[in-house]
């Protein structure tokens, strides 16, 4: 079931104006929230964004991509920054300590920053993408924006930055599915070798 639904996964930059039901948009946030996380910290915040006006000026922030007008809806995936006691440093350094130094002497804002990617928002992302796709709804991610102004715009807490935008809606046209490279290609058993 899975697979099949990956194989049907792509990229929709035309939305119709079809409406998404709500129980629809409740069950994609659902498949999110029952995403795994390490330590079962769940550090996210899921800002769903329905108002039109709204989504133009995410549009803005997304360095002017008015492709994300057109789509239903928004869940703008929200990292909220762990304390350093739970872990962050921790693990950075377990997973380089011959940059442990370097990590440490970072600012504290910048390493949030950069660390995002550490606070798993692709997990739920990933499970709401595949949840849509079951109810016919296709999506985009979207990772080129400015993080503080999309933060200022809505009104984020000090602790909690926006880190992956999903754009939702039913197809505009015709779909096109990307090509996916073999497993002869991407898998390697036990070590690498050419």
């Amino acid at each position: 079931m899975i697979n099949e639904l990956l194989k049907k996964r792509c990229s929709v930059r035309n939305f119709s104006s079809r409406r998404v039901p709500t129980e629809i948009i409740d069950y994609i946030l659902e498949a999110g929230r029952l995403s795994p996380s390490g330590g079962n910290e769940q550090p996210w915040k899921f800002g769903v964004i329905k108002d039109k006006s709204l989504i133009k000026s995410i549009s803005k922030i997304c360095y002017n991509q008015k492709w994300i007008e057109s789509s239903n809806f928004l869940i703008v995936l929200c990292a909220t920054i762990v304390d350093e006691e739970s872990g962050g440093l921790f693990i950075q350094h377990s997973r380089c300590p011959e940059l442990k130094e370097t990590i440490s002497t970072l600012p504290k804002d910048l390493y949030s920053k950069i660390n995002l990617e550490e606070h798993q928002t692709k997990i739920p992302g990933s499970n709401m993408v595949l949840a849509a796709l079951e109810k016919g709804i296709y999506s985009t991610w979207i990772s080129y924006f400015n993080v503080e102004d999309l933060k200022t715009l809505l009104k984020l807490p000090i602790n909690c930055y926006p880190s992956e935008i999903l754009a939702f809606g039913y197809p505009d046209g015709e779909i096109k599915i990307s090509s996916k490279k073999s497993l002869d290609e991407i898998v390697f058993y036990d070590s690498y070798s050419l």
